[in-house]
């Protein structure tokens, strides 16, 4: 069987990640690098002589035959590299946020299915050992069904670190866009809900490394009568960080004690947590590897495509919600979202 062909755009931190998936999938293999920074272009290109190489896919999906391309580039400025994929052909697999405004999200949705072509998100804490375990405990009888949770995320991301990109240190509403987006869609995907509507606050501590707003505070309510109370900073003021994931149920609760792990229950009665056994794992690989595993099923197999672009778009509208509630909104209702 031929393997699927990508076309990876934009190599910066998360692209060696990807890059390592890539080539050890019997299934895949990069046929094209793109990437403006001809320095790092040519870095890269040393490692993989027989790869098309060039500052933008327009050019390299000319010159080579694809089937996909996989955006690991910032969220801004999407728009030619989605037409590029879109005139091309090229099914889409992008990393999240698909974009910093909903409005462009949304085009970005729209352009594919005019197109005809999958486009599909990397939201890949969906993966995790932790959240499958998670969301299996949440859905069985034994702790009853989730009615409230807490989630805080309290962590010093020192965005200047050579591994971490570092557009989020000048866009606006960091810590929304680039991280309560995996928060939001893993309690969509955990507790299979939908918002319905939220109440939010964000800001920025004096000593916030970020131009813009570092820490949210919501309140979040979902179908089914769940509600979240979640707080996240990136400025948190300690080099630990903070991760605690309260599920109280109608017997019992569910613990997430790590960002990677750290899963245990008890019910109302019990003196202590039990712990619940997770899978050893490869943060951030392993993850990776189980959604490019879906996404390739997708075109060998028909399953479903994972995490789709227009699924996508509901988090997205979450963290929009919680601007505008911060902005002077009040509550937002999720069905009120302007396009």
């Amino acid at each position: 069987m031929t393997p699927l062909r990508f076309i990876l755009v934009g190599l910066g931190a998360r692209s060696r990640i990807w890059r390592q998936v890539l080539d050890e999938h019997p299934d895949c293999r990069v046929v094209g690098l793109v990437e403006a920074d001809g320095d790092r272009l040519a870095a890269v290109a040393r490692d993989a002589p027989e790869t098309v190489c060039g500052p933008t896919l327009d050019d390299v999906a000319s010159k080579v035959d694809a089937d996909v391309a996989l955006l690991c580039t910032p969220p801004a400025g999407r728009h030619p590299q989605i037409a590029a994929a879109c005139t091309a052909g090229l099914a889409i697999l992008a990393e999240k946020p698909l974009a910093d405004t909903l409005a462009d999200a949304e085009a970005h949705v729209a352009a594919a299915a005019e197109a005809g072509v999958p486009l599909a998100v990397g939201l890949n804490f969906r993966y995790l050992a932790v959240t499958q375990a998670l969301k299996k405990l949440c859905s069985a009888d034994r702790l009853g069904r989730p009615e409230f949770g807490r989630f805080t995320y309290e962590r010093w991301r020192d965005g200047h670190l050579p591994r971490l990109n570092k557009y989020p240190l000048t866009m606006a509403q960091p810590m929304l866009w680039e991280q309560s987006i995996h928060h939001f869609d893993l309690m969509r995907f955990v507790y299979d809900a939908e918002p319905v509507q939220v109440s939010a606050r964000t800001f920025n501590p004096s000593w916030s490394m970020y131009e813009s707003d570092a820490n949210v505070g919501a309140l979040i309510s979902f179908t089914g009568g769940v509600e979240v109370t979640y707080q996240g900073t990136w400025a948190g003021n300690w080099q630990q960080m903070g991760f605690e994931w309260r599920t109280e149920c109608e017997r019992g609760i569910a613990v997430q004690g790590d960002m990677f792990g750290d899963l245990a229950y008890a019910l109302r009665d019990d003196l202590a947590l039990s712990p619940v056994p997770l899978r050893e794992t490869e943060p951030w690989v392993d993850d990776a590897r189980g959604l490019l595993e879906d996404f390739v099923g997708h075109f060998r197999d028909g399953t479903a495509l994972p995490c789709s672009g227009a699924d996508h778009l509901t988090s997205l509208r979450m963290v929009e919600a919680c601007i505008r509630a911060s902005s002077g909104e009040g509550t937002v209702r999720l069905n009120e979202h302007r396009g």
